[in-house]
């Protein structure tokens, strides 16, 4: 069965997504568990480890089709970031939510970070495709 072209990149976006939060969870484990930072500080520097990765990854696996000639890499690189915020502001809040309401999320905050991640994606993905990965004129 062939997917409609949307769908396609509705499935790459997702991949991505998933990618992301393997780097956004990792990251925040190794600076808690070995640099002793605290969860929220942690997560506001793995939710930039993890934009970038997703920005490189959406870049080349999601966003192919879309010709971005005479575009810096630094210009959308910022123009993604600041897309994310939006997103990031929502992920956060219900990752920040999740582990002061939850004993068992704060203990676990791979499973908020999760939570949160999911919350983020549909804001995100319409900011991308409208505002980032979007053909020059």
């Amino acid at each position: 069965m062939m997917l409609s072209p949307r769908l396609q990149t509705l499935v790459r976006f997702g991949l991505v997504g998933v990618l992301g939060f393997l780097v956004d969870a990792t990251v925040l484990h190794l600076l808690v568990s070995f640099c002793g930072l605290g969860l929220l500080a942690a997560r506001a520097c793995s939710f930039l480890c993890a934009a970038t990765t997703t920005w490189a990854a959406n870049r080349i696996f999601t966003f192919t089709a879309v010709p971005r000639l005479g575009r810096a890499l630094l210009a959308e690189w910022a123009a993604y970031f600041v897309a994310s915020l939006g997103g990031g502001l929502v992920n956060y809040l219900v990752f920040a939510a999740a582990i002061h309401l939850s004993d068992r999320l704060h203990d676990f905050p791979t499973i908020a970070v999760a939570i949160g991640t999911l919350a983020g994606m549909v804001f995100n993905f319409l900011m991308y495709s409208k505002y980032v990965f979007r053909p020059l004129n």
